[in-house]
Formats: structure tokens, C-alpha cells, sequence
């Protein structure tokens, strides 16, 4: 098969690095891909949000599956754009992709479901918002309701932090995805991220893991896209599992199929879990960066078939095959993210880096120049090994992490704290 991957960040980069050791790839092309994505596929300079581009060159180079990585293309309808054309492919459609587009279309989804989440209200008005805060009080979360690049999201624990979000909501800070917004209350509990896979019919579970949002040790510091994930998630039990399978996930899919809008791709359940009950805190349609790096490590070349199977609707006949194993990334970011940051700072060290099953640097905000990878993005590297414990992952990864020579980077050195 000839595979194109649209995306360059480090989720793509662990696709890639995947689908590569499935033999039925013979050819692979990553857009626009990165300085990593380079040493082990084609990269193509497309403008990936725009469809008729996508399908132009998909058809030129013979291309026989198309997978999705970020949700800017899926939420601009190319995926729709691909499938006219009569190509396979993975992700969902731009109804779909509402999912993660709109916070107040997946709230009025849950609604309908009767999926457990957290209590909200939906403000086009700055005044309006503001009043709704005094009245609720702190703490309280504010979110974007359109695509953020996952910084959208203010957990306020102050009336004024919370008010300060809605200042820089209404005034532009986030752009069109903060021209409305949704008020939630806040969640008490124990975060996790479960992906499955839905084909419109068939739900097959891929793997949980848990995220380190914000910038620095100890949880504190500004929210970011990610510094670190490890897989899989100690508090998604079996019992836990099944519960948001059955009142989450199964209740959504079936009120997106009776509004004519089956999902097909994969959908990322950030969840809240307290008492062992879980509450929807959000849906993302595509695999979490940096979750996709640690369930990448740990899935390996089955899942171009798993995919595969997925876009052709038959779901019902795979299943994903589990070591019983675990895998830790720790994200590499330039000094001063999510704020402003350095660009052009040159890395060394990443070729003495070991490259196997077991451990893997997967570049995101990279580029080459004059034979040097250089640092061009915020989250620039993650650094992603796989152990039969978690303590073994944590100090592979960081022996990886340290061997890094970029002055101008950090990482925080307590990703997989909560489950050590």
C-alpha cells in the first residue's frame, strides 16, 4: 500500500514510525512531516486544509490510504473531500469532527445521551459570561468553544483568573475559537484518556493513558498542549472502563448515528474519575499528542490494520493485542512555552539516541538546517521509551531525556508521578 499521513508534530511521527514496520507498506509519505518524520519517510509540502489539494496529490501518487493526524483538516472537512474522491480514509467527517470543533455541540450531544459530564452554560456574550462567574464562583472552567490547538481550556481557581479568561476570549486571544464560550463547573477527581476506535457501528477500545497538561513539575504553571503522557492508565480499571463504554462512549455513538452522523475514526475520551465513576470532561477526533506516542510504542505495526479496518468499516473483525507492558513520554519543549519562545536553536545528541521497540525520540517542532536539526515549534521532541513496568519506561525515558544536548529546552522531571 501507498500510505499518506497528513500532520508533523510528534503524533504523526509515531504513526509513521508504526505503520513503517507493518509490511503492508510500501510506501509512505508524511505532510508537511518533520526533521524526524524525514529519516524514515517521504515528506510533501501540501497545504493540508485544503481537500481538493489533498486529493490532487493523493491521486497522483497513487495513494491507497490517507490517514488524518490532526484535527484542523478533519474539522475543515477534508477527510469529506478524500472520500468523494474515492479514496480510504481515516478520520471522521467535518460533521463529525464537531466533536472536537464545537464544545457546545458535544454538550448538547451528552445531553441528548444522557452521558455524565460536567454541569455548563453557553455564552456568545462577554457581560453575559462574566455575570454567570460572579454567580457561580471559583473555581470554575472556562473553555473556547472552536479548535485551540488544546490551549483553549482555563481551569480557573479564582473568580478573577476566571474573569481574565473571558477578557482574553472576548478580546481575540484565542481567535475564532473564542468568539463563543462554555462555562463548565468544576470536576473533582483523577484524569485519564481512553481512545477507541468507532467505524459508525463497531467501538474497539486502543488504549488509555494519562496527560501532564501543564508546563512544569508538580502540575503547576500555565496549561499546555502536553508535556508528558504514560500508558496505560492504573485508574481506568476494568470496572471504570466498562462504564464509560457503556454510559459515555456507546450512548454518543448512537445519538451521532441518529442525527445521520455516524463517527468513524478515533475518538479521544478525556475523562474525570471519582469514586471510580467516570464524567465526560471532553471529546477529541484524533489521537492525543503525546498520548499517541506512548500507545505508538506499545501497538507497533498492527495498527495500520487496525485503521485499515476501521476505514473499511469492518471493526467487528480486529482487535488491538496487548503486551502486557507499559510505555512513558517525556516532551522536550523551547524554554518559554507556551508562551514566546526561541526559534532556530540547534539539538545535538538525538544520533547517539538508541532506536528500537523499545525506545524512540519522535520529533515534532523540527526542521533541517545546514545538516543541524534545529527547534522551529513550542513541543519539539518527545522522548518515548516502553518497559515491562513503569518504573522501568520512567528510567529509560529519562536517561534518553538527559543524553539531549539543547540548552534552550526543558522537560519536567516527574512525568508518571501520580501512578509511581
Amino acid at each position: 500500500m501507498n500510505i499518506l499521513i497528513l500532520g508533523s508534530g510528534g503524533r504523526e511521527h509515531s504513526l509513521a514510525w508504526a505503520v513503517k514496520q507493518n509490511p503492508k507498506c510500501d510506501r509512505l509519505i508524511v505532510s508537511p512531516g518533520n526533521a524526524g518524520i524525514a529519516a524514515i519517510a517521504e515528506c510533501a509540502d501540501i497545504n493540508i486544509l485544503d481537500g481538493d489539494a489533498v486529493a490532487t496529490f493523493a491521486e497522483e501518487n497513487a495513494i491507497s490510504f490517507v490517514i488524518v493526524g490532526p484535527e484542523a483538516p478533519l474539522a475543515a472537512g477534508v477527510a469529506d473531500r478524500l472520500r468523494s474522491a474515492g479514496l480510504l480514509v481515516f478520520g471522521p467527517s467535518q460533521e463529525a469532527a464537531q466533536l472536537e470543533a464545537s464544545k457546545s455541540f458535544t454538550k448538547a450531544i451528552c445531553d441528548a445521551a444522557d452521558a455524565p459530564t460536567a454541569a455548563y452554560a453557553h455564552f456568545t456574550d462577554g457581560d453575559a459570561a462574566r455575570n454567570y462567574i460572579r454567580a457561580q464562583g471559583a473555581p470554575i472552567v472556562v473553555k473556547a468553544d472552536g479548535l485551540a490547538a488544546g490551549k483553549g481550556v482555563i481551569v480557573a481557581m479564582t473568580e478573577d483568573e476566571a474573569l481574565a479568561a473571558i477578557d482574553d476570549m472576548f478580546d481575540g486571544s484565542f481567535g475564532d475559537a473564542g468568539a463563543e464560550v462554555v462555562i463548565e463547573e468544576f470536576m473533582e477527581g483523577e484524569e485519564a484518556s481512553f481512545f477507541v476506535l468507532c467505524d459508525g457501528r463497531t467501538i474497539l477500545p486502543v488504549g488509555t493513558a494519562q496527560d501532564h497538561k501543564r508546563a512544569y513539575d508538580g502540575d503547576t504553571g500555565p496549561n499546555t498542549g502536553g508535556m508528558g503522557a504514560y500508558s496505560p492508565a492504573p485508574v481506568m480499571t476494568d470496572d471504570v472502563t466498562q462504564k464509560a463504554l457503556d454510559e459515555i462512549i456507546q450512548p454518543t455513538m448512537d445519538e451521532m448515528n441518529k442525527r445521520g452522523t455516524p463517527f468513524q475514526g478515533v475518538l479521544f475520551v478525556g475523562l474525570m474519575i471519582k469514586d471510580g465513576q467516570p464524567r465526560l470532561v471532553e471529546y477529541n477526533v484524533r489521537f492525543g499528542d503525546p498520548e499517541c506516542q506512548c500507545l505508538m510504542m506499545r501497538l507497533g505495526g498492527q495498527i495500520l490494520d487496525i485503521l485499515q479496518a476501521c476505514a473499511e468499516e469492518r471493526l467487528h473483525e480486529v482487535k488491538a493485542n496487548w503486551a502486557n507492558d507499559h510505555a512513558l513520554t517525556i516532551v522536550m519543549a523551547a524554554k518559554g512555552y507556551p508562551g514566546s519562545y526561541e526559534k532556530g536553536t540547534a539539538i545535538k545528541g538525538l544520533d547517539t539516541q538508541p532506536e528500537d521497540s523499545s525506545h524512540m525520540v519522535f520529533h515534532a517542532g523540527t526542521a533541517e538546517k545546514d545538516g543541524n536539526i534545529v527547534a522551529v515549534g513550542g513541543r519539539v521532541l518527545s522522548v518515548t521509551a516502553r518497559g515491562d513496568t513503569l518504573a522501568e519506561a520512567h528510567e529509560k525515558a529519562y536517561a534518553m531525556a538527559q543524553n539531549v544536548d539543547w540548552d534552550q529546552g526543558f522537560y519536567r522531571s516527574d512525568i508518571g508521578w501520580r501512578a509511581l
